[in-house]
């Protein structure tokens, strides 16, 4: 089971996996020349959402289709400091899959 997490610090922005860096995935798809950021909407937490759900999915199409989504629901709700797992992914993707809620 994977652990992503994320921390802003006075020395920038942390997004890891297991300990690793996280690959914004740009070869497949390229929102932001800028790398991620969260807690509001825009190209950097898109492009976070999108890596996220690819590295977790791998599926570039199911990342696609979802990333904006969770995006809204999920990254731009992030404060300084997340962590997230690969449980709490599978719950959000079915969340997003099933549709909005009220």
């Amino acid at each position: 089971m994977a652990s992503y997490a994320g921390d802003r610090t006075i020395d920038g922005i942390s997004v890891l996996v297991d300990g690793e860096p996280l690959s914004p995935h740009y070869d497949q798809l390229r929102l932001t020349e800028h790398g991620f950021e969260w807690s509001y909407e825009g190209p950097e937490p898109a492009q976070l959402a999108f890596a996220l759900l690819y590295d977790h999915l791998h599926d570039a199409a199911a990342a696609k289709a979802l990333h904006e989504s969770f995006m809204r629901r999920i990254v731009a709700n992030f404060g300084n400091e997340w962590e997230l797992s690969s449980a709490d992914l599978d719950e959000a993707v079915a969340a997003l899959r099933s549709g909005p809620t009220a």
